[in-house]
C-alpha cells in the first residue's frame, strides 16, 4: 500500500510510476485505486476514457473484477482498477477478497490509499503486507508521516518503508528542516528511496503521457522498485 498523510506529495503519481518500473523488470502488476471522489490514477497510467468499471462495481457485485482491469497503453505490464469519480464505500473484507483473487493473476498488486486514515488506509492495512509512506521535505508531511507510519506500525504489517519525493536543490538552506536523515528520524520508517523533484514528470503525469525514462526522477522511482525487488541499489539518484 501506498500512503500518505495528507494530499499534495504526489503519492498517486509515484504509485503509477513504481507500477511501471516494477512491470518493467518483467513483474505482472496490478495498481488498484482506493481514493474514491479524488480519481487521478486514469490520467497518469493512460488509461482515461478507456474506463467503463470502478472498484465500486466490484464491491457492489455489479461487475466482475476482471472486467474492471485496465491495462495501460503506456506502460506494458502494468494494469488499473480506477476508483469511482463520487460515492463509493471501501470495505476491508470486500478489498481482502479482490486481493486475494486477483494475486493469481498479478505478482504485485499496489493499492493507492487515500490520504490520510480513512476508510481507504484502514482497508488497505487489512490487505497489504508492505506500507510505503509518501512524503515532502516539509515539517507538516514529516509529522503526519509519522502519525501513518505509527499505524502501520499498529496495523501489524511486516513492512513499512519510507519514500522521501520532490526533493529540490537547495530544500534544506531554505526551510526548517535540517537534513534528509531529519525526515527519516521523524517518520520512523526505514528510508526505501529519495525522489527529485521533477517538472517533466510532474507534465507529464498531468497530460496522462509517459515520462522520459532518462529523467532522474523516474530513475530514482525505478530505484525503488528495484529495491523492493530485493536488489542493492542506491537510496538516492544524483
Amino acid at each position: 500500500m501506498v500512503a500518505s498523510g495528507k494530499g499534495g506529495t504526489g503519492k498517486s503519481t509515484l504509485s503509477v510510476y513504481l507500477g511501471a518500473r516494477l512491470a518493467a523488470q518483467g513483474k505482472r502488476v496490478l495498481l488498484v485505486e482506493l481514493d474514491s471522489g479524488l480519481r487521478s490514477v486514469d490520467i497518469i497510467a493512460g488509461v482515461c476514457g478507456r474506463t467503463v468499471y470502478d472498484i465500486e462495481y466490484i464491491f457492489s457485485g455489479r461487475c466482475d473484477p476482471d472486467k474492471a482491469v485496465v491495462e495501460s497503453p503506456l506502460f506494458p505490464g502494468l494494469s488499473v482498477i480506477s476508483a469511482p469519480y463520487s460515492g463509493g464505500e471501501i470495505r476491508p473484507q470486500a478489498l481482502r477478497v479482490l486481493a486475494n483473487r486477483m494475486s493469481s493473476c498479478f505478482d504485485y498488486l499496489l493499492l493507492d490509499t487515500a490520504a490520510g486514515l480513512g476508510d481507504a488506509f484502514k482497508a488497505a492495512c487489512a490487505a497489504a503486507t508492505m506500507g510505503l509512506v509518501v512524503i515532502t521535505p516539509d515539517p507538516v508531511t514529516m509529522r503526519d508521516g509519522r502519525i501513518v507510519a505509527d499505524e502501520l506500525f499498529a496495523a501489524g504489517l511486516p513492512s513499512v518503508r519510507l519514500i522521501i519525493n520532490k526533493v529540490m536543490v537547495g530544500t534544506f538552506a531554505r526551510n526548517p528542516v535540517r537534513d534528509l536523515d531529519e525526515c527519516i528520524d521523524t517518520v520512523g520508517a526505514q528510508l526505501i528511496g529519495v525522489v527529485p523533484y521533477s517538472e517533466e514528470l510532474a507534465a507529464a503525469a498531468a497530460a496522462g503521457t509517459a515520462p522520459n525514462p532518462r529523467l532522474t526522477a523516474f530513475t530514482a522511482v525505478d530505484h525503488i522498485a528495484r529495491r523492493i525487488l530485493g536488489e542493492e541499489v542506491p537510496l538516492a539518484v544524483r
